[in-house]
């Protein structure tokens, strides 16, 4: 009878381990699959902020200009983050230009200067490249 019982534990321990198993083996592919939908978020959130910026440029409206180019600076930040960890250091130099042209369309838009929405175009470009990126696992 000790052995039966035994023998039972023994098939419950063997099968909540392969059960285990077989719910975990998926689970890293759709986290991986989490962390690039969270990261073309914030690129297309970035990408977003850099073109609002742009039509407030164009119509002369630096203040909000300047609001929307903090945004993008935040949100591709945060993409930044993301790309690293993902272990897409190679993305990050894209991204870093990005981050300078937005600066210097910033200071440019603080001087009420036209020429800060070349500069945001360029940027939004770059986002662009860095996002046809993303979609290669």
């Amino acid at each position: 009878m000790m052995k039966r019982v035994l023998g039972i534990g023994v098939a419950l321990l063997v099968a909540l381990g392969a059960g285990w198993v077989w719910g975990a083996s998926g689970k890293s592919d759709l986290n991986r699959g989490l962390r690039i939908a969270e990261l073309r978020d914030g690129l297309l959130e970035g990408r977003a902020a850099v073109l609002d910026a742009r039509l407030d440029i164009y119509s002369v409206n630096f203040g909000e200009a300047s609001r929307h180019l903090e945004a993008a600076r935040s949100a591709l930040r945060a993409a930044e983050a993301r790309l690293n960890s993902l272990g897409r250091e190679a993305d990050t130099k894209p991204l870093e230009l990005a981050l300078a042209k937005i600066d210097e369309a910033q200071r440019m838009a603080g001087q009420l200067n036209q020429d800060a929405n070349a500069l945001a175009a360029d940027a939004a470009k770059v986002i662009n490249d860095v996002l046809g990126g993303t979609a290669k696992p």
